[in-house]
């Protein structure tokens, strides 16, 4: 009898010991995050294995088991102990899930103490995935135009704007999301010639993974020309020259709803020897972004809006730190102008124009007025040199129309500029190759009275032409078939800059401006004035 309750105790301590390790297979299959029912499930196992352990060892001191019996109770150990270990390595797993999900939960690193680097407010994430950047550019003007008194009765704008202006007022955030994207969102507030309620300057996302390649999308300044890449806080006169600005708007310009691919990269034997920065950008375009709002504006908007093709290509070759070149072609093709609708007239126009290179007054004293056109398009060519402090830097322009349903011939017109700059504390323009440009001067010291430092000073110089006619014809002539005058201008310019820091500077330009246009009865409408312009900039 004692031996077949032997058998029945093994015979169940089998059955419990299978019944746990089903327990254990089912907790595995359920592992999950740690919560209270898991725990206590837990518990309960090692507690069945402890008694279970317990009845093994009474069985073992009851003593006189057979051979058979003995191998089978050495079995059942084995498994107990090897649940035991499946219950620590549950429990192990469980931690590890617990910490996972805490992980998950709260970011890796957190957020850094904010910083002011150049007195701009900043955040980032101590991995870098994830950025935010306060920004702000603020420029204020003063100028005053020299116009004479006795102009002839047939000249126009005979008393431009003089005074102040808040060139622009800009404030937003950029930064960068998941490492992989970059973003900005800028609003403006000012203007040319008077201050701005407000609208989108950029607003737009860039994927950054497909190095070296860039796909950004949103409304922003598309890569077009070397002039107007460069950023306003640091062109080297207070304006870029008429002929680029001019260019610039045609289909890129401010503000413009595009999707861009760009790159750029290194070819050559780099800071060794002789070698090359290559870059490469184009962009479908569209309408540059409105200020139509259901309370504030009764303007229409177009019919259609415009689509064009823009492209940039550039070669910059460099030797070491001694000297950096640039050479490059840009273009721009509008296949679809804005629709005015049926009843406008012209219907799809076009008008070249722009204001001398100066905003205190917002007058265009050059203008080739709307013409309806099927298509246009401006061709480019781009040069740049840079030694040490020295640099010099040139573009030229050729702008055509391709008229709607008009026996006259198409225009063309033409445009171009010369600079160069000195920076006379002996600091470069760098090259910058990701945007095929020259930037402001690297500071060698900050304005610190104290310390007897004086920051970076800057002299530039500017000749640009704009040709607006076309058959213009001779003084005192009616025009032509298909004449257009919009008249030339040339401005030739000189501006020193003091910056303070890399966050502020000085500007002072003096200009001489030259206007040679026809009116529609012959008469000269142009005049030649000088004007004298000064700005106070912050930005970061």
């Amino acid at each position: 009898m004692g031996m077949s309750l032997k058998r029945g105790a093994s015979a169940w301590l089998s059955a419990s010991l299978a019944g746990v390790l089903l327990c254990g297979v089912s907790t595995v299959a359920l592992a999950a995050p740690a919560t209270a029912a898991s725990d206590a499930r837990l518990q309960t196992m090692q507690s069945q294995l402890d008694d279970l352990r317990a009845q093994l060892n009474q069985m073992r001191a009851a003593g006189s088991q057979t051979n058979a019996q003995d191998t089978r109770l050495a079995a059942i150990q084995q498994q107990l102990d090897a649940m035991a270990q499946q219950l620590v390595d549950l429990k192990g797993a469980q931690t590890a899930d617990a910490g996972a999900i805490a992980t998950l939960q709260t970011p890796q690193g957190g957020f850094t103490i904010p910083t002011l680097p150049n007195g701009k407010p900043a955040l980032a994430t101590a991995d870098g995935r994830f950025t935010a950047n306060i920004k702000a550019i603020v420029m204020f003007d003063a100028g005053k135009s020299f116009q004479k008194n006795n102009l002839p009765a047939s000249v126009t704008n005979r008393d431009l704007n003089e005074g102040t202006n808040f060139r622009r007022a800009r404030f937003g955030i950029d930064g960068k999301l998941f490492r992989d994207f970059d973003y900005a969102l800028i609003y403006e507030f000012g203007g040319s010639g008077g201050e701005d309620a407000g609208h989108i300057q950029e607003a737009w996302v860039q994927y950054t993974y497909l190095k070296p390649w860039r796909i950004k999308v949103g409304a922003f300044e598309p890569n077009i020309g070397l002039a107007a890449a460069v950023s306003t806080s640091q062109m080297p006169m207070l304006e870029r020259p008429a002929p680029a600005e001019i260019a610039r708007n045609v289909a890129a310009g401010d503000s413009r709803s595009a999707v861009q691919l760009q790159a750029n990269g290194v070819m050559g034997a780099g800071d060794s020897g002789l070698a090359a920065r290559w870059f490469v950008s184009t962009a479908f375009t569209g309408n540059t972004v409105g200020t139509i709002n259901s309370t504030g504006s009764s303007a229409a908007q177009p019919f259609g809006e415009q689509t064009a093709w823009i492209g940039r290509l550039a070669v910059a070759p460099f030797s070491s730190t001694d000297w950096q070149g640039h050479l490059g072609v840009n273009a721009q093709y509008v296949t679809q102008p804005n629709d005015a609708g049926a009843a406008a007239n012209p219907r799809y126009p076009i008008t070249l124009r722009d204001r001398p290179e100066l905003r205190i007054d917002g007058t265009r004293l050059v203008d080739t007025g709307a013409i309806d056109i099927k298509t246009a398009s401006v061709l480019g060519a781009e040069a740049g040199f840079s030694t040490g402090p020295f640099l010099v830097e040139a573009e030229y322009f050729r702008y055509k129309l391709d008229r709607r349903n008009s026996i006259a011939p198409n225009p063309h017109f033409k445009g171009y500029y010369v600079q160069g700059v000195w920076v006379l504390t002996g600091e470069t323009r760098p090259y910058n190759p990701g945007e095929a440009r020259f930037d402001a001067p690297k500071m060698n010291y900050n304005f610190n009275a104290e310390a007897g430092t004086w920051g970076a000073f800057e002299l530039a110089a500017r000749y640009s032409v704009v040709d607006l006619n076309y058959r213009e014809g001779a003084l005192g002539t009616t025009p032509v078939l298909g004449a257009v005058r919009g008249g030339e201008q040339k401005v030739s310019s000189v501006g020193v800059n003091w910056y303070l820091n890399p966050s502020m500077r000085m500007m002072l330009d003096f200009q001489h401006i030259d206007i040679d246009r026809l009116g529609a009865t012959g008469l000269q409408t142009g005049q030649k004035y000088n004007a004298l312009a000064a700005r106070a900039q912050f930005n970061f």
